[in-house]
């Protein structure tokens, strides 16, 4: 049985990048895949151990509006199938259009560059909604892109048959893009207006101890690890291997980092291996 991981998304997302770091990561990776050889190469694939972890970089959109049906097919076929898309904003992608002097795909005549990655964001809304894992790599730079491809798709980064993330972020800052579950822990008591607990952040321990000592806090804790224990069995049994989960306050440096971690070591006292990631303690 192989390991076949699908790699879709937006033209300057990152896909060209992904490949080179799965490829480092021991993947055998085939860049810009014809979508009618798919089949092809995942029999062959399957013939021996040599190519066991084989990911497939999807090339234009129209080739990747394809690969629904192709993801559909494979995943009757008895391999572990997976599909990552990636995404960045609007403005991000349009200065990295700019960075390189690149005609984006779907460019055409005087159509400027943002019309063109518009126009390919709603294109592929049917294939980011297949997707197994959406990675934004708006704020990314090339060496966490790498690191967590790493923690996703190595043996050793995976222990878990679903792999779950928590994200911290400030409402202020904006939405992450690419999760799942979104809770606001807005309603709580902010330390920002107490002088002493305003410079230090969420993984200092008197802001720990501020949050938590709220009564409100550890009641929320135990109605989030209640909805996941009911939640966690049913992604698994529908065959979900990635599972987001966004801890939003108004800065993103305070209560919501108290609560991802509270919710992380939960996590692993329950036998995950959560990732975490807080976008804007720094902010």
């Amino acid at each position: 049985m192989a390991d076949i991981l699908l790699i879709a998304g937006l033209s300057g997302a990152g896909r060209s990048q992904a490949a080179d770091d799965l490829e480092d990561l021991g993947w055998f990776v085939v860049d810009n895949m014809p979508t009618e050889l798919i089949d092809k190469v995942v029999e062959i694939a399957a013939v021996g151990e040599a190519l066991a972890k084989l990911a497939l970089v999807v090339s234009t959109p129209s080739a990747q509006l394809d690969v629904v049906d192709v993801l559909k097919r494979l995943r009757l076929s008895g391999h572990r199938v997976r599909m990552l898309f990636l995404d960045a904003t609007v403005a991000e992608l349009v200065k990295r259009y700019g960075a390189t002097r690149r005609k984006h795909p779907l460019a055409e005549g005087n159509s400027g560059v943002e019309q063109a990655i518009s126009k390919e964001r709603s294109l592929l809304e049917p294939v980011k909604a297949e997707a197994d894992l959406v990675i934004d790599t708006t704020n990314l730079t090339i060496h966490q892109l790498k690191s967590q491809l790493g923690e996703l798709f190595t043996e050793d980064g995976v222990l878990d048959s679903i792999q779950v993330s928590i994200v911290s972020f400030g409402y202020k800052h904006g939405l992450p893009l690419d999760v799942d579950l979104v809770f606001d822990v807005r309603f709580l008591p902010n330390p920002h207006w107490d002088e002493n607990l305003r410079p230090l952040s969420g993984l200092d321990q008197p802001v720990r101890d501020f949050v938590i000592a709220q009564d409100l806090s550890r009641d929320f804790l135990v109605q989030l690890q209640n909805m996941l224990t009911l939640l966690l069995p049913a992604y698994k049994q529908e065959g979900k291997s990635y599972l987001t989960v966004a801890i939003g306050c108004t800065g993103g440096r305070h209560r919501s980092v108290v609560i991802a971690e509270q919710l992380k070591q939960w996590l692993i006292q329950n036998s995950h291996n959560p990732r975490t990631t807080h976008r804007d303690i720094s902010r």
